[in-house]
């Protein structure tokens, strides 16, 4: 089975001085993800979670909801193409017999990227119609600037292979009074979020919505998407949000929160879930 971080040589450099040395890499390889025995996607990813990143994938595409729409996740055996010995990067996801499954062909590729999640679909309508988990109908969840802003390192310090590498996105799951529930790295951070996602709806988990999902880097309208898919009500990322995923948050109910550094943050969307002091106010516009 692939592992997380390979050796490599590299040719060092540091104030002049040269020398060669092993250095440790984040491992990437290919995951096919077949849907009860039909090719579905692929995703470039670190191996490990696989069978939570391909549920977690499955529920950002509607398929899955529940652990009961789940009949079971498989290695595919033999998936060099000669024969040989199993590469660990092929996983079969059977669905229970009731599953409806949505039509994929006049959507998407068969064959999509990490980063791809519905973006080849009608974007926010698509989410819209099809999240089983609306954020606007859950109960209110209330969370405070102050703990918002000890999110970043409470991740930052979780991330274990990040330490080894420096080449992970992470992604992790809080608890609305700030509680670590789980954490996630991979080469994508679609993948972490899937992973987490994925392991949600193993154990039952879902919808998630009494947490915070905190991400390394930027919050794409990819990230905001599968956050609204599991029913996550925040969505926190230490970079920039784009525009869609503005959109969609706003659309969707989902607080989003960029630039989250320090006790620093913006508020793109949702701004009625944060808990302000007295002494401030609202936006002018």
């Amino acid at each position: 089975m692939g592992r997380v971080t390979e050796r490599r040589r590299v040719l060092r450099i540091r104030d002049g001085e040269v020398s060669a040395r092993p250095d440790t890499l984040v491992a990437e390889e290919p995951l096919e993800i077949r849907l009860n025995g039909k090719p579905l996607a692929i995703t470039m990813r670190t191996p490990g979670d696989d069978f939570a990143l391909a549920a977690g994938f499955l529920v950002s595409e509607g398929v899955l909801a529940t652990a009961a729409d789940l009949q079971n996740i498989v290695y595919c055996a033999g998936a060099t193409g000669d024969g040989g010995a199993n590469t660990y990067n092929v996983v079969d996801v059977r669905t229970a017999p009731d599953v409806t499954l949505p039509d994929f062909r006049l959507e998407r590729n068969v064959y999509t990227s990490s980063s791809c999640g519905l973006c080849g679909k009608a974007g926010l309508d698509a989410v819209r119609t099809t999240t089983r988990w609306p954020i606007a109908d859950t109960p209110p969840l209330r969370v405070t600037p102050e703990l918002l802003a000890g999110l970043p390192d409470r991740l930052r310090t979780a991330q274990r292979v990040f330490d080894r590498t420096g080449g992970l996105h992470a992604a992790a799951l809080f608890g609305e009074d700030g509680e670590l529930l789980d954490t996630r790295e991979d080469v994508g951070r679609h993948n972490a979020v899937d992973k987490l996602v994925g392991r949600a709806l193993q154990h039952g988990g879902l919808p998630l919505s009494r947490t915070i999902l905190m991400v390394s880097g930027r919050a794409s309208f990819e990230l905001a998407q599968k956050a609204v898919m599991a029913g996550i009500p925040v969505l926190a990322a230490v970079s920039a949000p784009s525009s869609l995923a503005v959109d969609l948050a706003a659309e969707t109910g989902l607080t989003l929160v960029g630039f989250l550094r320090g006790s620093s943050m913006n508020v793109y969307a949702g701004e009625d879930r944060i808990v302000l002091g007295e002494t401030e106010t609202a936006p002018q516009g």
